[in-house]
């Protein structure tokens, strides 16, 4: 399988060479040039394996470059009981109306995010021991892909991580699990701004060719190939842990803020997994929300977008929506990159009669939740299911509820655990969240970071002197 960019200015790839590339030479996407299709046969054949085999097949369908017992051994080492708590790696739990919270926040930094990380952290110290390369990763985060990027690369041969997030607007448990950590190959930075402002940075590092090359620079965040197809497997795990049968459909309502979570749903619905919709469920930064129900796709920009009690999804742009727009206007790069300009450029764009396609052949509905509807729905969860939801899952919940429809079997992607966002959790129920055993006193622990402004040469110089 062979990988070109979302702008059509990029001559094909194998899957390893994508995984360390970033953003694309022409500043577009990677994506595979067709997707692989499942049969019935092998859907039957994928129901009862193990996490690990699963992730496996499809994994195996996408890096076509990786030996096969290479990947093998990566995916085993990967999805074990050790690393996210128990064999069945993503259980599933009912609520009382048939609702389906799939589990994706038991690795080790509490946030779906660790389902595809850790995966990527083995996957790059194998890619760059075979190439004899190094990697010096520049991401962003909004929370989560932070601590989870950290955590699987620290201690990782030939791989230094630069995280930048925006200083002072994620909880204090999120910024704890970041800057407490003291290894060498990573640094903390803390930008005077929103997200997205982190994500220019990044972006404005990918396209500095020169930069790039000289230093060696790739990225985790949901820009990366790897990170979407490792996510791919849990929609079909999901799939097989919701129902008794392949005849059946599911639909998944997933927050979502960059787009990384519901694309991997897209995929994994273009390949045939029996999903009758993907519902988006957004905060107040409803971007997203506005496009699927309007056609119109208009990024606020940092001055216009809301601070919220579910911060993983303060995001205006959202990086993976370029991918799906892709598949939308025919795999037309012209077309994207047109697109695109438009969104740089501060207008964004109108796509309203493209929604019969939207809604129709790729399944898309939305909704929104604010801080009052994520207290109601945490409240509501747990007077009647005694769970607890961290402010995320909670918007999915909300939104899923809103919009079900008569028999619909709707499995709702978990994002974090409750302990994350304890603020929130004791506005709601009047104590405490629960917290998992190993920590206590993670706040208290001596953080390392750096902050600066929204200023990518500033961030550059810092790089160059970190490498030095």
């Amino acid at each position: 399988m062979r990988y070109i960019s979302t702008r059509g200015g990029m001559a094909p790839l194998e899957f390893s060479d994508t995984i360390l590339m970033g953003l694309a030479p022409d500043g577009g996407l990677a994506l595979p040039e067709s997707y692989p299709q499942i049969t019935r046969a092998q859907l039957d054949a994928w129901r009862g394996l193990s996490y690990a085999d699963l992730a496996f097949e499809i994994v195996s369908l996408f890096a076509t470059d990786i030996p096969a017992a290479d990947l093998k051994d990566i995916l085993d080492r990967t999805y074990t009981a050790e690393v996210y708590g128990s064999a069945e790696i993503t259980p599933v739990k009912r609520l009382h109306d048939g609702l389906v919270i799939l589990e994706l926040s038991n690795g080790p930094t509490l946030a779906f995010k660790d389902m595809a990380m850790q995966f990527l952290g083995n996957l790059f110290e194998y890619v760059l021991a075979k190439k004899g390369e190094q990697l010096n990763i520049v991401g962003a985060t909004s929370g989560d892909t932070g601590s989870a990027a950290e955590y699987a690369m620290r201690g990782k041969q030939n791989i230094n991580v630069f995280m930048m997030s925006p200083d002072g607007l994620m909880s204090t448990f999120q910024r704890a699990q970041m800057y407490s950590l003291q290894d060498a190959n990573i640094h903390n930075i803390a930008i005077r701004g929103m997200f997205d402002d982190c994500q220019d940075i990044v972006k404005a590092v990918q396209n500095d060719h020169v930069f790039k090359a000289k230093y060696k620079v790739g990225t985790v965040n949901s820009i990366n190939w790897a990170r979407i197809v490792a996510q791919v497997v849990y929609y079909f795990k999901g799939y097989f842990n919701a129902t008794s049968s392949n005849d059946e459909q599911v639909s998944f309502c997933v927050p979502s803020g960059n787009f990384g979570n519901v694309c991997a749903g897209h995929i994994a619905r273009q390949m045939g997994l029996p999903v009758q919709r993907l519902i988006v469920a957004t905060n107040e930064n409803d971007v997203l929300d506005e496009f699927f129900k309007s056609g119109k796709y208009a990024p606020r920009g940092t001055a216009n977008t809301w601070v919220t009690s579910s911060p993983s999804m303060d995001i205006s742009k959202a990086s993976n929506f370029e991918r799906f727009i892709f598949d939308l206007v025919g795999r037309d790069g012209d077309r994207v990159k047109a697109l695109w300009a438009e969104v740089d450029s501060g207008k964004g764009f109108d796509l309203a009669a493209n929604l019969g396609a939207v809604r129709e052949r790729f399944g898309f509905v939305s909704g929104k939740s604010t801080h009052a509807d994520r207290l109601a729905t945490i409240r509501t969860v747990d007077a009647e299911d005694g769970v607890v939801v961290d402010t995320h899952t909670a918007d999915g919940i909300k939104v899923a509820r809103e919009v079900r429809l008569p028999g619909e079997t709707i499995v709702c992607l978990e994002t974090a655990l409750p302990a994350k966002f304890a603020d929130t959790i004791r506005e709601a129920l009047n104590r405490d969240a629960p917290r998992p055993d190993g920590f206590d006193g993670l706040e208290e622990l001596p953080q390392r970071v750096t902050v600066f402004d929204a200023d990518a040469a500033a961030v550059k110089a810092y790089i160059e002197q970190a490498l030095a």
